[in-house]
């Protein structure tokens, strides 16, 4: 197809499922017209529904085709052109009340004399005028979706839901908690491939979390090698998963430091501190999960200290430190976790257990600080 007829309905798959998206559509209404990849546009399918009703469409593909990844019923078509844009959209504004937010959101395809911001900030301003609506570019009650393609613009009145969010207003970001934590991790010392290939591991793991700190902790005197190897992998997974955080990330990263300090000296020089040991021999995550919450709450961000967490590998957190810890935690029982999922799943049982009780703190005196 190379001009968009009447588009009664916008579909977005995953890139290659266009053809496999249409026919399914097909399936579903033999009548209607179903085009993949419009004037080469991959990731969209554009449907005409003729006589079947359009929102008993959008629904049923929305239930039975899960290679759609949005569904938008189209409210409205013009020419892409600002003015006629603006046109376009003021009969709409009448499903956008007073006491409701809202957001503009455009995706251009193909080569126009504005920006797609152009379009959000002109377009925002006649439904605002129309509306006296306000605008909420985080977490808005309604969307205006301007899909243009080529010289024609599609316009979809959708709520704010449809639109997923990896940061939403129900979240806490856990790396504020995360940053303020330092890890003494005892080296995993194995064959020479498999230190290095370990190392590797918890190191892209400490990063992405964006640990405030790791010790790497041998217990006693070790092999000089072994330990080298280990934490030459250690750097080099925090390399890596350092530049892919800078390139993705909307936001400043933290570098996590890396420390060496004998296991027995790091407990002594915590002292006074809260400190968490992750050992099978613990309580299960679960039966403490609320006393765990309130213990970091208190310790972290009301008394702003740093909670030291001890993960081991192959030989494991010797017992006599587990009388300094305030928790030794068995994060599942029964299962032996490989060293190199250790700190993941205890991060992510600390996460889970403190998560929601975060979320009904006063986070107005002191936890923004966490970020720095």
């Amino acid at each position: 197809m190379q001009e968009p007829v009447r588009v009664d309905i916008i579909v977005t798959c995953k890139l290659g499922f266009e053809r496999v998206v249409a026919s399914l559509i097909k399936e579903l209404c033999p009548e209607c017209r179903a085009v993949p990849s419009p004037m080469g546009y991959m990731g969209l399918v554009l449907v005409k529904a003729h006589t079947q009703n359009i929102e008993v469409l959008a629904n049923n593909i929305r239930e039975k085709v899960p290679e759609a990844e949005k569904v938008f019923k189209v409210d409205a078509e013009c020419n892409a052109r600002l003015q006629e844009l603006g046109e376009c959209v003021k009969p709409l504004a009448s499903g956008i009340s007073s006491d409701e937010s809202f957001a503009v959101r455009t995706v251009r395809r193909g080569k126009h004399d504005y920006t797609s911001l152009d379009v959000n900030a002109y377009i925002g301003s006649v439904i605002k005028e129309a509306t006296g609506a306000r605008v909420d570019l985080e977490n808005p009650d309604k969307v205006v979706l301007i899909q243009i393609l080529q010289d024609k613009a599609y316009v979809s009145i959708v709520p704010g839901s449809e639109f997923y969010r990896k940061m939403a207003p129900t979240k806490f970001p856990m790396y504020k908690l995360y940053r303020r934590m330092v890890v003494a991790h005892e080296p995993y010392l194995g064959p020479p491939d498999a230190s290095y290939v370990m190392g590797t591991r918890i190191g892209r793991e400490i990063q992405c979390f964006e640990v405030g700190k790791l010790v790497v902790a041998p217990v006693g005197a070790v092999e000089a090698e072994a330990l080298q190897r280990f934490l030459r992998g250690v750097i080099d997974g925090q390399k890596s998963r350092l530049g892919i955080q800078k390139k993705s990330y909307g936001r400043e990263v933290h570098r996590t430091e890396i420390l060496v300090q004998d296991m027995y000296q790091f407990v002594r020089s915590w002292h006074g501190k809260p400190l968490i040991i992750f050992e099978p021999e613990g309580e299960p995550v679960s039966r403490v999960g609320g006393e765990l919450a309130d213990f970091i709450i208190e310790k972290v961000f009301r008394e702003k200290k740093e909670l030291g967490v001890m993960v081991g590998a192959r030989e494991g957190i010797p017992s006599g430190l587990f009388r300094y810890a305030d928790f030794v935690l068995d994060v599942a029982p029964g299962v032996v976790i490989s060293t190199d999922l250790a700190l993941t799943s205890g991060l992510i049982a600390i996460g889970t257990a403190v998560h929601d009780k975060l979320l009904g703190l006063d986070l107005s005196d002191g936890v923004e600080k966490l970020a720095e």
